[in-house]
């Protein structure tokens, strides 16, 4: 791991087996946090995933983002949704639940692919300005 420029956020090299070794803890993690949630008598079934994908995208990138919220579906299937820890058929509102934790993965893990190449580039001393603006015409 090396540490960025900005905020001392650790990087992991994103097709590392670090990485994926740690979106696997993530996922462990959040799976141990929603089943206290469930046990407290929540029912949303990902709302603990969605912030772990997030800094796990943000910390490891988007390869082991989008492998942990492929892991994710079948555990939170197998262990969250009723009759719990057993495969069954999904019913409408599981699957809606499944598409909606899909598309919210994918925006949360683009948003922190923009948030992790934004902290990059100011590390690097920001963009460099050029001595001419494209809007401006050389006439």
């Amino acid at each position: 791991m090396r540490r960025a420029g900005l905020f001392g956020v650790p990087r992991v090299r994103p097709w590392s087996w670090q990485a994926f070794l740690l979106g696997l803890v993530v996922v462990a993690l959040s799976a141990v946090l929603q089943g206290i949630c469930v046990a407290l008598g929540a029912k949303l079934y990902f709302g603990a995933f969605l912030p772990g994908l997030f800094v796990l995208a943000l910390v490891a990138g988007v390869p082991s983002a989008a492998f942990a919220a492929l892991v994710t579906v079948p555990l939170v299937w197998w262990a969250f949704m009723p009759p719990f820890f057993e495969f069954n058929s999904l019913t409408s509102a599981n699957a809606d639940s499944i598409n909606l934790f899909c598309l919210l993965a994918v925006l949360l893990i683009g948003l922190a692919d923009l948030c992790r190449k934004t902290i990059l580039i100011v590390s690097r001393g920001g963009l460099k300005h050029s001595d001419e603006s494209a809007a401006t015409n050389p006439q």
